[in-house]
C-alpha cells in the first residue's frame, strides 16, 4: 500500500529541487515556476517563464538536455517537458526581482532598476507594490532602499489570494545584493471600500 503522506512530501521535495535547478539555469529566460504532473505515461513537467525559447533552444536542443538531465539526476520517468509562456510577467515577482537583478548586473544604477520594475508592475494593473534592494549599494556598510507604490499587505487573509513574493541574490563585487518583490495582483481585497455619491442615495430614495 502506497504511503500518500509520504508520496506527496517526496513529490514536494522533487518539486523544490527541481525549482532550485531551473531556477538557476534558466535565470535569463524569465523562470517562473514548475509544475509536475503524475500520468500513466510518465511525468509531465511543465515550466512557466517570460521567454519560453530559450529554454526550448534552437531546433529543441535544449530542451532535449533538459530532458535527459530530468530523468538521469531526478529520476522522472519518461519526463514531457511543456514550456508554457507567463500570461502576464509584470506581474510575477520572481521574473520581476530577475529582471531587476539582470538590470543592475548590466550597469543600472539600483535605484533606476527599482523605478523602473515599480511602475512596470503599477502600469500592468497591480493593486499595490514593493521592491527592496538590500547589501553594499553605496558603500561598506551594508543597508537597503525601499520603494512602494499603492497599497501593499503583510499579514492578512488576503495575503494567499493576492499577494506574490520572490526573492533574488545577485552576486556583485562589494558582495550579495538581495532583491525582494513584493506583488498585490488585481482583484478586490477584502478591506475594499467603495464611497458612493449622497446623491445616488437621494435619488434612489426619491424614486422608490
Amino acid at each position: 500500500m502506497v504511503d500518500i503522506k509520504a508520496h506527496f512530501i517526496g513529490l514536494s521535495m522533487l518539486r523544490a529541487k527541481l525549482d532550485e535547478y531551473l531556477a538557476k539555469n534558466f535565470m535569463r529566460a524569465g523562470y517562473s515556476r514548475v509544475d509536475l504532473i503524475k500520468t500513466p505515461l510518465g511525468t509531465r513537467v511543465v515550466i512557466y517563464a517570460d521567454r519560453p525559447a530559450l529554454i526550448i533552444g534552437r531546433r529543441g536542443q535544449t530542451i532535449r538536455q533538459l530532458t535527459e538531465v530530468l530523468e538521469k539526476y531526478f529520476n522522472l520517468e519518461n519526463p514531457q517537458v511543456t514550456v508554457t509562456q507567463v500570461e502576464n510577467p509584470d506581474l510575477d515577482a520572481r521574473i520581476v526581482a530577475t529582471r531587476t537583478a539582470l538590470a543592475i548586473e548590466r550597469g543600472y544604477h539600483f535605484r533606476r532598476a527599482a523605478f523602473v520594475a515599480l511602475r512596470r508592475i503599477m502600469a500592468a494593473g497591480a493593486v499595490g507594490a514593493e521592491v527592496i534592494i538590500s547589501g553594499k549599494l553605496t558603500s561598506e556598510r551594508a543597508r537597503y532602499e525601499k520603494l512602494r507604490a499603492g497599497k501593499v499587505y503583510k499579514t492578512g487573509y488576503h495575503i494567499e489570494r493576492l499577494v506574490d513574493r520572490a526573492v533574488f541574490h545577485l552576486l556583485r563585487k562589494p558582495g550579495i545584493y538581495g532583491i525582494e518583490v513584493v506583488i498585490v495582483k488585481p482583484g478586490e481585497p477584502d478591506d475594499y471600500v467603495e464611497i458612493r455619491n449622497p446623491s445616488e442615495g437621494i435619488e434612489s430614495g426619491e424614486a422608490a
